[in-house]
């Protein structure tokens, strides 16, 4: 009975998905469609250009700060299961491709976490850029609201970004604390909160501002130097952890070149297969053990 339920199940989860997939790329189909009435065609409607756009948040994430819309994070999931189901199958059979599309849509929202993290970090470090080029454009008589503007035109990169945001916010007419508040609000940083708070306090209590911000930018530049002094002093060790943690996958891999079937010998054993799994998630406590050795707080 188990040997006629267990292919049962997986045609049907197979099923499910060729639908969601086929359902998906028939809503994108006509979406294109219906923007080429408006605008003209543009070369759309191939599978390759189909893929890219759900792929796109991924890249909009790092650039932008964006977080995908519960639709896009449901694509991503599904492409990311459709692949995991394909190599799964194909590396280790079926019961292993079910396994990581199952595992799929975690990767997919780790992706994405790890996109804004790295947004986030990049903002934090073009902030002692920032708060010179704020400071000058005061010191050359610009008001605070006309400098975070001024300056805001003159970056580059992720920040430029999130300042783009914070000049729309002061030229809809919100209020210039509410528009650095809201900024900092959207990031949860101790150092964008220490820059807000720099910048507020000029309203509350008066006092040289540029002043201000200049040593603000000298103190979060040394944290930098810190920073990066502590990556460097531990980028052998973490190398070599690395290294540690990926020769298992890469020996498993090479056992399958020399002799094939190497992986189902794994899966048609209940014994590996707890091991392995064992072994798996060690493996990913280390990796993230030796990714935290030159983490230096929360900047």
């Amino acid at each position: 009975m188990s040997g006629v339920l267990l292919p049962a199940l997986l045609a049907a989860a197979g099923a499910a998905l060729g639908i969601a997939a086929v359902w998906e790329f028939a809503g994108q189909s006509y979406g294109r469609s219906r923007q080429e009435q408006v605008e003209g065609p543009a070369g759309s409607g191939s599978l390759w250009t189909w893929l890219t756009g759900i792929v796109a948040p991924l890249g909009r994430v790092r650039r932008e700060g964006y977080l995908p819309t519960s639709d896009e994070r449901f694509r991503l999931a599904l492409l990311f299961a459709l692949a995991a189901v394909a190599g799964g199958w194909w590396l280790a059979g079926p019961i292993a491709g079910i396994v990581l599309a199952v595992a799929s849509p975690l990767v997919a929202g780790w992706l994405i976490s790890r996109g804004r993290r790295r947004y986030r970090g990049s903002v934090e470090k073009s902030l002692p850029e920032v708060a010179r080029a704020i400071a000058d454009c005061l010191s050359a008589g610009h008001s605070p609201r006309g400098a975070l503007v001024a300056a805001g035109t003159a970056l580059e990169g992720p920040v430029r970004s999130e300042f783009d945001t914070l000049r729309y916010d002061l030229e809809a007419g919100a209020p210039t604390a509410e528009a650095i508040q809201s900024m900092a609000g959207r990031f949860g940083s101790t150092r964008v909160d220490a820059f807000s708070a720099a910048l507020v306090s000029q309203r509350l209590a008066g006092g040289d501002l540029a002043a201000l911000l200049r040593r603000f930018a000298e103190g979060a530049a040394e944290q930098d130097r810190v920073a990066e002094d502590a990556r460097s002093a531990t980028a052998q060790a973490r190398f070599t952890g690395y290294l540690v943690v990926a020769m298992p996958a890469g020996a498993s891999l090479f056992t399958e070149l020399i002799r094939p079937g190497f992986f189902g010998s794994i899966v048609a054993s209940v014994p590996a297969l707890i091991l392995v799994g064992l072994s798996l998630v060690l493996q990913i406590a280390g990796f993230i053990l030796i990714s935290r050795l030159a983490r230096i707080g929360n900047t």
